[in-house]
């Protein structure tokens, strides 16, 4: 025991075993196969790393992702003399890199070897195991042998074949972070491994609060607002798409959040920046795939948020585990629609049956796990049949449903009508056929969703149980005999309703009341400058800005860009001078600013906005541009005057010439010039006719663009 230790102190530097390392080491040391079922963050690396360390010969580590593999090797480099001790096996390296890895193991320098499953699979890979002293073989991230596991390899399904080839008799120990009973059942066969000890630890964090919010138009205020709250602290976002990574991280960094997207659309460098950037504080906030995170140790992250619905409860399981691995506080946020969950089945529809099955079968306990008003902690580890204690670690109140506890409904009757009714016979039974057979009454709101939550409380109560081999039937419990013979009351919340998914209020709802004081400082301010410059005011800012300047009292540079009507050049122009005028308005008047937040988008406007600005640079005709883009001319034309009202200029001299002659331009220049008043309607006016609506807006662009 003592020399166990005193290894794990010389080779790592600690002093004490993590949760079941202890027992894990020894059992396979003992040249027994081992089943490890540890949450993330729980410490499984060291299961297979110590005792490789220990034991004669070179251990075959088994893991999906190079990423993951490199950094495992590195990790166990910094902790030795030599970088012979480990070394990654896979088609990146060079010939001679190859053959300095086989010759090292060979001469015993190497005490672990990372392989990927695709590599393992080669011949020459199964020729030259042969010829080496395996000590044991690791499979990490085990739930990839199974299909019902959310990150199938069917790669992973062949590893027992080429032990096989390869030594029939090596010990293994197979390690995942999420399996349910299924997957580890499918994971124990596949592997042959039925005389393994299993080791499975709590899969309880009580430090992560888990969280559903709807998802709707403002989700991205409400985001942004959540993780301004988390301010300079780390988080993860996951997102469903490479193009939802791209858009959101931009959203994020033009909103003051220093963000990095990461998916496998990257290129390979710039993944491996964005991903050292985050683990060393660069930036605070990574927008992924599912292809970031895993083995990634940072154990520092405050937040995992699932912008899109996530494909299973183990790959949601696994992703927030990603928070909070320090022991401190994690919060674990789910934006939650239906319309997520459509996009995915409509995915899942492309592929074959079997996997289509299954796929819709883990996405529907992702959507079970969502509405239910049930605590989430205890759903989540009922799923991955374990029993939930709040007694242990006093985090009953670490998630929404806890926290916000909706009015219970005694449902004893009905739950004993259930059980008599339909599971007497202790037969599995189909819970879709369980519905159908039930009596509704809608007056009393006793409908499907009624009765579904009914078995949901009762699955997560041990009174029903799922089938192993099929997540979609149910079998009665001892306790559901139980009940049946000794009734008890029995209480449910109603599920949450994300039918009617309620605006989050809108934080960026302009007050009902201008600072009119403010309003006419602004003013006075903008014409000092205008005369100063020789311009009309409206040529520095228009009034709906400064109207938006009383309402959002910007006192940065940051915030001062989230005004309506100004750009860049205007924020770098004039912006500082009238940020101090509203600063010192702010502290005479002692005027407390709300903690709403402005959301500045790019998007899908931006690339309109630099798209006509191209078609302008290429002296496309007006009228040609408004038909090409499928818009009337009027629409256009306040296109064009937002993009130089925000102070970017646009040379459409081209057009303007081709419409008003040098004389009449000399005149709407010098009306222009004088005139105080932004309204169109007052130069109508002063002109009498002699030029339409059309006329003077088109010279207005050109006007504001030559004396920006």
């Amino acid at each position: 025991m003592d020399s166990l230790k005193n290894q794990l102190k010389e080779k790592f530097g600690f002093t004490s075993f993590k949760n079941l390392q202890e027992p894990i080491i020894n059992n396979l040391l003992e040249g027994n196969n081992s089943f490890v079922i540890m949450p993330t963050g729980g410490g499984k690396s060291l299961c297979y790393q110590l005792p490789a360390m220990i034991l004669d010969g070179t251990a075959i580590v088994v893991s999906p992702l190079i990423a993951l593999m490199k950094n495992q090797v590195d990790l166990i480099r910094t902790n030795s003399t030599k970088d012979s001790i480990a070394h990654v096996l896979n088609s990146t390296l060079s010939k001679d890199e190859i053959e300095k890895v086989k010759n090292d193991v060979l001469t015993k320098e190497t005490k672990l070897l990372f392989v990927a499953p695709e590599t393992l699979s080669k011949s020459n890979t199964i020729e030259f195991l042969k010829k080496t002293n395996i000590s044991f073989l690791a499979i990490d991230e085990a739930h990839c042998i199974s299909e019902w596991g959310h990150d199938f390899r069917p790669e992973y399904r062949k590893i027992r074949d080429i032990i096989d080839q390869i030594n029939s008799n090596i010990k293994i120990i197979a390690l995942t972070a999420t399996a349910t009973p299924k997957v580890q059942d499918d994971i124990i066969k596949n592997l042959k491994i039925d005389n393994s000890k299993i080791f499975k630890s709590s899969f309880n964090r009580h430090n992560l609060y888990y969280e559903v919010r709807a998802k709707n138009d403002n989700t991205d205020i409400d985001l942004l607002k959540f993780i301004k709250s988390n301010q300079n602290e780390s988080g993860i976002i996951y997102c469903l798409s490479r193009k939802n990574v791209e858009e959101l991280s931009q959203l994020l960094n033009m909103n003051g959040v220093k963000s990095l997207p990461y998916h496998a659309g990257l290129e390979k460098k710039i993944r491996e920046e964005n991903q050292d950037k985050f683990l060393k504080d660069e930036c605070d906030v990574i927008v992924a795939t599912i292809a970031f995170g895993m083995g990634i140790d940072k154990p520092d992250v405050r937040y995992v948020v699932h912008y899109n619905v996530p494909k299973s409860i183990e790959g949601y399981y696994q992703e927030t585990g990603r928070a909070g691995r320090d022991g401190g506080k994690g919060h674990c946020l789910m934006y939650y629609s239906y319309k997520d969950v459509e996009k995915l089945e409509k995915l899942l529809s492309k592929k074959k049956s079997s996997e289509r099955n299954i796929g819709v079968m883990l996405l529907k306990e992702v959507s079970t796990f969502a509405e239910s008003s049930i605590s989430r902690r205890k759903y989540l580890l009922s799923y991955f049949g374990e029993k939930y204690d709040p007694n242990i670690n006093n985090d009953h109140e670490m998630d929404d449903n806890s926290k916000n506890e909706k009015e219970k409904i005694n449902v004893k009757d009905q739950l004993l009508f259930l059980l008599k009714n339909h599971f007497a016979n202790n037969k599995k039974v189909l819970i879709r056929e369980i519905i159908k057979n039930l009596p509704f009454d809608e007056k009393d709101g006793i409908d499907e969703k009624f009765w579904r939550t009914i078995i949901t409380y009762s699955i997560v109560e041990g009174i029903l149980e799922k089938d192993i081999s099929d997540f979609t039937s149910v079998k009665i419990s001892n306790s559901g005999k139980e009940f049946i013979s000794n009734p008890k009351e029995f209480y449910v919340s109603r599920d949450n309703d994300f039918s009617k998914t309620k605006k989050i209020e809108n934080q960026s709802v302009k007050a009902s009341v201008i600072d009119d004081d403010l309003f006419n400082k602004l003013k006075i301010l903008r014409k000092e400058i205008a005369k100063s410059k020789s311009l009309p005011p409206y040529a520095i800012f228009q009034e709906f800005s400064l109207e938006d300047m009383t309402y959002k009292y910007p006192e940065t540079i940051d915030e001062f860009k989230n005004i309506n009507g100004v750009g860049d050049g205007k924020v770098n122009k004039f912006g500082s001078q009238f940020i101090e005028l509203i600063k010192k308005h702010i502290l005479e008047n002692n005027i407390k600013k709300s903690d709403e937040i402005v959301l500045r988008t790019s998007g899908s406007k931006s690339s309109k906005k630099l798209s006509l600005i191209q078609n302008v640079d290429k002296k496309i005709p007006l009228d040609e541009i408004s038909e090409s883009r499928g818009i009337e001319f009027n629409v256009l034309l306040s296109e064009l005057e937002s993009i130089v009202f925000s102070g970017t200029k646009l040379n459409i001299d081209y057009y303007v010439d081709d419409i008003l002659d040098e004389d009449q331009q000399e005149e709407l220049h010098e009306y222009f010039l004088e005139s105080e008043s932004e309204d169109i309607s007052d130069a109508l006016k002063e002109f009498d006719g002699d030029y339409d609506e059309e006329e003077l807006r088109i010279f207005r662009v050109k006007f504001l663009s030559d004396v920006s």
